[in-house]
């Protein structure tokens, strides 16, 4: 009992360091592009992008694992992954009403539901958001019924996870680069490569319970994460050059403003994964760190992870 009381004081410190991260993000990409930042709608943009992140990650999780021990990752995920992907389409449904408002110069609480249709199947966001929206409630349903006892197969893992990729790469198509066939591209892909790298390492602060656990899939997460890295940050630049017509404009405008926080986010990020690699892996891999550490490590990694995601987000609704 005492174990189980401290494991979910645990779980809520972790979920207040995060929302603290996020709105204290959301906070920042204000203060650095206001007036053409909402505080709103970037709050609404992270909470969306996080969970689809998380999703994601709950998705994969098990192929993290030697094939072995598969099955029992999956089953681990698939009760986080009902709550999470629930969570994902509420927001994306919340996202709706709030970009219908906006598109309509009204206030969200007094959009109707027509208004919000009209948004959602007439403008190039709207389907976005609607694409989003049936990727979340795909892998909620199929997230149900792994969860109720139900060995999932490859088939669904395979629907799940492409149905989570979609979501995840969806808004980035709408975005400040979707008329660049290549910008669009690498936006696509530098969402997909950091999704897949911060929901991985989520879904095993929520699956991995033990030190054999870690000793196993932190060496295969860090071969993934190292390429997700690479691709993130290349596709990043690549992206970058398409936005900005100079460098002056990393603080001369509003846009610029936000990415340059998110870079230099990214960069922390990038040392103490690196930082992470020298040390941790190899202890984790000699089972000479108990789960306790590895989970530390693992939130401070994540907290880091949270900001710039925000930042992401905020960068995305920033005129």
């Amino acid at each position: 009992m005492a174990g189980g009381a401290a494991a979910r004081v645990s779980r809520l410190r972790a979920a207040l360091v995060g929302a603290l991260c996020v709105g204290g993000a959301a906070g920042l990409a204000w203060a650095l592009a206001h007036p053409q930042n909402s505080p709103a709608a970037s709050l609404v943009r992270a909470v969306c992008d996080v969970a689809a992140v998380v999703t994601l990650g709950l998705v994969v999780v098990p192929a993290v694992d030697v094939e072995r021990y598969r099955d029992e990752l999956a089953s681990r995920a698939a009760r986080p992954l009902v709550v999470v992907s629930a969570l994902w389409a509420v927001a994306e449904l919340i996202r709706l009403f709030v970009g219908a408002a906006e598109a309509a110069g009204s206030s969200t609480a007094r959009v109707g539901v027509r208004t919000t249709v009209v948004f959602a199947t007439d403008t190039a966001v709207g389907r976005a958001g609607l694409v989003c929206l049936a990727a979340a409630v795909v892998v909620c349903v199929l997230a149900v019924s792994s969860a109720g006892g139900t060995r999932p197969s490859s088939t669904t893992g395979v629907i799940a996870t492409g149905a989570a990729a979609v979501g995840v790469a969806g808004r980035s198509l709408v975005g400040h680069l979707s008329e660049s066939p290549l910008g669009g591209m690498a936006v696509a892909v530098h969402a997909l490569a950091a999704s897949l790298w911060c929901g991985a390492l989520a879904a095993l602060v929520l699956v991995v319970t033990h030190r054999g656990q870690w000793a196993r899939v932190l060496p295969r997460f860090s071969q993934m994460s190292f390429w997700c890295v690479v691709a993130l940050l290349v596709f990043g630049v690549v992206g970058a050059f398409g936005t900005l017509q100079s460098p002056a404009d990393l603080y001369g405008s509003a846009y610029g403003r936000v990415l340059a926080a998110k870079l230099v986010v990214t960069v922390v990020l990038v040392v103490l994964a690196a930082r992470n690699r020298a040390g941790w892996l190899p202890a984790a891999r000699s089972h000479r760190v108990g789960v306790d550490v590895s989970r530390r490590k693992s939130r401070l990694e994540l907290a880091v992870m949270a900001i710039a995601l925000t930042l992401a987000a905020a960068l995305a609704v920033t005129g």
